[in-house]
C-alpha cells in the first residue's frame, strides 16, 4: 500500500470529490444530499466535513476495502466511510455501546442508501474487538481517547494500514500521543489536515 503524505492530505482535502469518483451514481447523489441537508445540524458536531472527506480520500487512495470504527456516534463518520467503501468495494464495521445511538445510527444508514454496507454492532468495542476474526485495513477511533482501544484494535490491522484517532490536538492528550510516538511499530503523522492523527502499521511487533 502506498503511503499518504500530509501534503497529499492537504491537496485532497482542496479537491472537490468529483476529482475522485470521475462519474457520478445515483448512490453519489443522495449522500451528497443528505450531507447537504444535514451540515451544520448533526449533534453535537464534533466530527466535520472536512474530516469526512479526509477520511474517503485516504481509503479510495490506498483502497481500503476492510474498516472497523469505534464511536458510532451519530453515524456522520460512518457515512463517509461506508461511501468511500461503496468506491472500493468493501464494507464497514462500526461500533457502539449506547443501544440509542445504534438505533439513530441506524436509521441514518437506511437514509443515505449505505445500510448494506454497514455492519453495525451494538456492544462494547473493547468486548467486541479481541472476537473478530478479519483484520482490517482501516481502524478509525471516535470515542474516548485511551490507549486500550489502539491496543486492543491494532493487532487487527494488516502492515500497511492506518489506525486514526479523532480528536488528538496540538499535543494533547499529551499522554496518548507519547504512547503513539514511543511505538516502533507504528509511524504516526498528527499534522494531517484534519482533526486526528493518523498512525501507519510499518510491522508486526
Amino acid at each position: 500500500m502506498k503511503a499518504l503524505t500530509v501534503p497529499t492530505l492537504l491537496v485532497t482535502l482542496i479537491a472537490p470529490l468529483s476529482s475522485q469518483t470521475p462519474s457520478t451514481t445515483a448512490l453519489d447523489q443522495r449522500v451528497q444530499a443528505y450531507l447537504d441537508a444535514q451540515r451544520g445540524r448533526w449533534p453535537g458536531g464534533h466530527f466535520l466535513d472536512v474530516d469526512g472527506r479526509l477520511l474517503y480520500d485516504l481509503i479510495l487512495q490506498n483502497e481500503y476495502t476492510r474498516v472497523i470504527e469505534i464511536g458510532t456516534g451519530t453515524g456522520h463518520s460512518a457515512i463517509w466511510l461506508a461511501w468511500a467503501l461503496s468506491k472500493t468495494g468493501g464494507k464497514l464495521t462500526t461500533i457502539e455501546i449506547n443501544e440509542s445511538r445504534c438505533r439513530e445510527a441506524a436509521g441514518r444508514f437506511q437514509e443515505t442508501g449505505l445500510s448494506e454496507l454497514i455492519d453495525v454492532r451494538c456492544a462494547d468495542a473493547l468486548e467486541l474487538l479481541p472476537k473478530l476474526q478479519d483484520p482490517f485495513d482501516l481502524v478509525f477511533m471516535d470515542a474516548p481517547i485511551i490507549r486500550d482501544f489502539f491496543d486492543a484494535a491494532s493487532p487487527k490491522l494488516v502492515v500497511g494500514g492506518r489506525y486514526v484517532t479523532h480528536g488528538v490536538r496540538g499535543g494533547e492528550p499529551a499522554e496518548y500521543v507519547g504512547y503513539l510516538e514511543s511505538l516502533t511499530d507504528f509511524e504516526t503523522t498528527f499534522d494531517t489536515g484534519g482533526d486526528f492523527c493518523t498512525s501507519r502499521k510499518k510491522s508486526e511487533p
